[in-house]
């Protein structure tokens, strides 16, 4: 078969790609690759008229024109009207789960399939990585084991498309803290992360899932112990410094589901990395996060969604106080100065909507340039990724393009026109 041949096949086959994307991955590999949008926004400051250069999978230069040096080959791609930036690192999500107004918790762990859940988190894993996101952090598989884990290896292995995956596997939780719940103690239900208590079973279990393919270790610091009750703290301080110590020396780390201000102390004190939800915050709590340099993930979307999925109408009603209690902890959170993690908790909400998040953030008191740190450099330092979330020489390729400029207008963020991963373009449009 011919040349032209072999390209009309190809092309046939990759109908839905654009022409852009096709021909930019055929012809890559002749040399480097210049980008020309209006602005790049490099991970900590936004830049008008500047250039970045691509070559292979790593960037070679960022900077004004004049002083890029590209050899015969290049090709140039103008990005105009669009601010080039850093792939965004989603920082709290949930690819085995899907909206909780289509299914229930409760109903996806007991009645889904891991077959059926990992079938949806390849769905959910390329409409991420289409709206821009490139690097994410899952918090857990909620049930269905290491599912999370043979998606990141199945992404890494290049058999279907999706972000770079940190995973933590069925996540850790105390003995009787967790559910789904609501059954007669004869009955015995599958439940959304793996019980443990003790020293020695923490110990374990820690040891366990890092071996089973864990990028990391998720607690729950507290919990509801009783349906409908108010969240109280789980495991003792002993057993939390006890999965801190025994995840470190494996050369991983602690992160804690917490939302009242003991289960957050004690998980801070533990030596956890990052705190999520962390509804319950004071501002000494906050402060003592500071000081020991532990992060916030406010997850402030999923609260938002969860309340809708109640009734609330946002356009017409009143804040629930929920939210409004959410907005004093963000708040205190900020002023205290805290290490803020993007992150949503989307699953609760729908994949590819991660930018709910940042809107979020910006409506609660963030700058909008605060808010594109926290989601691409902050992100890649808290989540120890060395070579991704800025836009400098000799990291990694994971771009995206933006219309329009979200340091303005955060909206804009939802506007993805270009994403490019490891060097590879997978999406482009005008």
């Amino acid at each position: 078969m011919t040349f032209f041949k072999h390209l009309i096949v190809l092309t046939s086959v990759l109908k839905k790609i654009s022409l852009a994307v096709f021909f930019f991955t055929f012809f890559h590999g002749l040399g480097q690759t210049l980008l020309v949008p209006d602005r790049v926004f490099d991970g900590e400051t936004m830049h008008s008229g500047w250039v970045v250069a691509i070559n292979g999978n790593k960037i070679t230069y960022a900077g004004i024109p004049e002083g890029f040096k590209g050899s015969k080959g290049v090709t140039k791609i103008s990005l105009p009207g669009m601010t080039l930036m850093p792939g965004i690192i989603e920082g709290h999500s949930h690819l085995l789960l899907h909206p909780y107004n289509e299914t229930s918790w409760n109903d996806q762990v007991l009645k889904e399939s891991p077959a059926e859940r990992a079938i949806r988190g390849v769905v959910h894993a390329r409409n991420s990585l289409m709206a821009g996101i490139t690097t994410m952090r899952d918090l857990g598989a909620e049930g269905a084991g290491y599912t999370d884990v043979y998606l990141k290896k199945t992404i890494d292995e290049g058999i279907i498309p999706g972000p770079r995956l940190l995973v933590a596997g069925p996540a850790i939780v105390a003995t009787g803290a967790y559910g789904p719940k609501g059954f007669h103690d004869g009955v015995s239900v599958p439940l959304g992360a793996e019980t443990a208590s003790g020293i020695d079973e923490v110990i374990k279990t820690v040891r366990r899932q890092l071996g089973n393919g864990a990028s990391f270790i998720k607690v729950y610091a507290d919990y509801r112990w009783t349906p409908g009750a108010p969240s109280q703290p789980t495991f003792l301080p002993q057993e939390l410094e006890a999965m801190v110590a025994t995840a470190a020396s494996a050369g991983s780390y602690v992160v804690a589901h917490a939302s009242t201000p003991e289960g957050m102390r004690r998980a801070i004190m533990a030596g956890v990395e990052t705190i999520e939800h962390g509804d319950g915050g004071t501002l000494e709590i906050f402060e003592l996060m500071k000081e020991n340099n532990v992060a916030l993930c406010p997850t402030l979307a999923a609260g938002d969604a969860i309340e809708q999925y109640g009734g609330w109408d946002k356009e017409k009603e009143s804040e629930p106080e929920r939210i409004k209690a959410k907005k004093v902890s963000f708040n205190l959170a900020l002023k205290s100065g805290v290490t803020m993690v993007f992150g949503g908790d989307v699953g609760v909400f729908p994949h590819g909507e991660n930018y709910r998040e940042m809107e979020l953030m910006v409506s609660y008191g963030m700058q909008p340039l605060e808010v594109l740190k926290t989601a691409t450099s902050v992100n890649a330092k808290v989540f120890h990724l060395n070579n991704l979330g800025q836009i400098r020489q000799g990291y990694l390729a994971d771009l995206i393009a933006v219309k329009g400029d979200p340091a303005k207008d955060i909206l804009a963020i939802k506007n993805i026109k270009m994403v490019m991963k490891d060097g590879q373009m997978l999406k482009q449009e005008n």
